[in-house]
């Protein structure tokens, strides 16, 4: 099943990444997909403070990993610029992926075999506004499958209703549905 939503600004972004952090448990990994200026990092800060992370959060490119800690530890990383596997494997990946944290990673579809099969992919794509954007995200393994049902019931809730339908622009139109 894959959970599809539609937002139309940075908050409103951040505000399904919020709908997300509130089912994530120690041990999950998500891998945040998309172009540049897609809005990772924006849901990563959504993410980051639903968990009361209180520092901010930035894009970890140049560090490529960060670790805040919130109700649960949160490790943040970009692996942008990483070239292999192989260079996430030397950057400890197996150690930041534990059962003590989250382990948020922009980028990770670069470093699928890396990774955890039991995952939650999100991919955040254009849509036909400048602000617009089509979060797609899709449960994988016995964990996050498990919470696919709850995944689209708080994102149900996170109240994005309106949008296209309604004609307001400032709000976003929320599609959950599966596929």
């Amino acid at each position: 099943m894959t959970i599809v939503v539609h937002t139309s600004s940075a908050d409103q972004t951040r505000a399904v990444a919020a709908g997300v952090a509130g089912l994530a448990r120690a041990g999950d990994v998500v891998i945040l997909v998309g172009d540049l200026g897609a809005g990772k990092t924006a849901f990563a800060q959504g993410f980051g403070a639903a968990l009361g992370v209180t520092d901010p959060i930035t894009s970890p490119t140049f560090t490529l990993a960060r670790r805040y800690q919130g109700r649960l530890i949160l490790h943040h990383l970009d692996v942008y610029r990483l070239g292999s596997v192989d260079e996430a494997l030397d950057l400890a990946l197996p150690e930041l992926i534990d059962s003590d944290s989250v382990t948020l990673v922009e980028w990770g579809d670069t470093i699928l075999p890396a990774l955890p099969q039991d995952l939650l992919e999100i991919r955040l794509t254009f849509g036909p506004g400048d602000d617009d954007r089509v979060i797609a995200l899709a449960p994988g393994g016995p964990r996050w499958t498990a919470r696919s049902d709850a995944l689209a019931r708080a994102l149900d809730s996170v109240g994005l209703d309106g949008g296209a339908e309604s004609g307001a622009e400032d709000e976003g139109e929320r599609e959950v549905r599966s596929c």
